[in-house]
């Protein structure tokens, strides 16, 4: 019976010995995949135990990682050259374009009659909208294929907004249409200024596209001080035929125009795009009753 007891013991601790050697090896693949997590490293697992399974489970690692390393790579590649076809595409449009514009004020400095005077004027109207909506086809294109980081500074809003509705008074004068806006006092946020500007250009250009009249803008803030966001709201009348999708409205490409002729739908887009860079949210409402539309903006303050 004491020869057994003894050789049972002995199992018993080689047992434990084992069991010890797997979970230290076990602890060792852990630690090495947290090192190459946390320091973006590359360096293969290391097993030094005789254990096949173990031995076998590193090596599926190892291949995993490997493949995992192989598609990122290979995403990379596929991003560049896709930004390589974009800019190239960007100017073999734009190349014919100019040429088109350069012909079109050639036969405008001649002698032209009414009837072919407003044709061409028909023509460069067209031809403008083409450009812009090539040019936000572009600028879309490059935001959501290159990592780009925004440069996240104190910035007065209400300044900023301001500034931007100026440079569109030409715009908006030639439509007939007013901007009210209160004063705001300054309200500072913590944003990027170039992001901001697009971003408040694009919901301007939507108004003056599809405004029936006189926009409103208005800067919200709680003045609570665990308040987080501001947020800044234009409001435009629309048409009482405007089938418009809330839900939709943010979306690549939608557009409530079912002609689909004065725009691609890709402005709100990019104005999504750049405020959820700038760690903020956007929104839109729509006043059936009152046939207005509200699309807003929020950022966070500057603390």
């Amino acid at each position: 019976m004491s020869v057994i007891v003894i050789v049972l013991c002995l199992i018993i601790v080689f047992l434990i010995i084992y069991i010890g050697f797997i979970l230290n090896q076990l602890n060792s693949i852990n630690k090495q995949l947290h090192k190459r997590l946390s320091e973006n490293t590359r360096q293969p697992l290391n097993v030094g135990l005789f254990n096949k399974t173990i031995i076998k489970l590193a090596s599926n690692i190892n291949h995993c990682l490997k493949l995992e390393e192989k598609r990122r790579l290979d995403s990379i590649n596929e991003q560049k050259q896709f930004k390589e076809l974009i800019s190239n595409i960007s100017h073999d449009l734009r190349t014919p374009l100019t040429s088109i514009k350069g012909y079109q004020q050639l036969l405008k400095n001649s002698d032209l009659d009414k009837e072919q005077l407003h044709n061409l004027q028909i023509a460069q109207k067209s031809t403008d909208e083409l450009g812009n909506l090539i040019e936000h086809f572009f600028e879309y294109s490059y935001l959501i294929t290159s990592n780009i980081k925004p440069n996240l500074e104190k910035i007065n809003i209400s300044n900023l907004i301001v500034e931007c509705v100026l440079s569109y008074i030409a715009v908006l004068e030639e439509k007939n249409i007013n901007i009210n806006m209160d004063e705001p006092p300054p309200i500072y946020v913590l944003g990027d200024k170039d992001m901001l500007i697009r971003i408040v250009d694009n919901l301007l250009n939507n108004c003056a596209k599809h405004s029936l009249g006189d926009i409103d803008i208005k800067i919200d803030y709680d003045k609570i001080p665990d308040s987080k966001n501001a947020k800044i709201t234009f409001t435009n009348p629309i048409s009482p035929n405007n089938d418009i999708n809330i839900e939709k409205l943010f979306h690549r490409f939608y557009t409530a125009d079912s002609t689909r002729n004065k725009s691609t739908g890709l402005g709100l887009s990019i104005v999504e795009f750049l405020v959820k860079q700038l760690n903020g949210d956007v929104g839109a409402c729509l006043d059936k009753n009152a046939k207005l539309l509200s699309i807003y903006f929020e950022v966070p303050l500057f603390k």
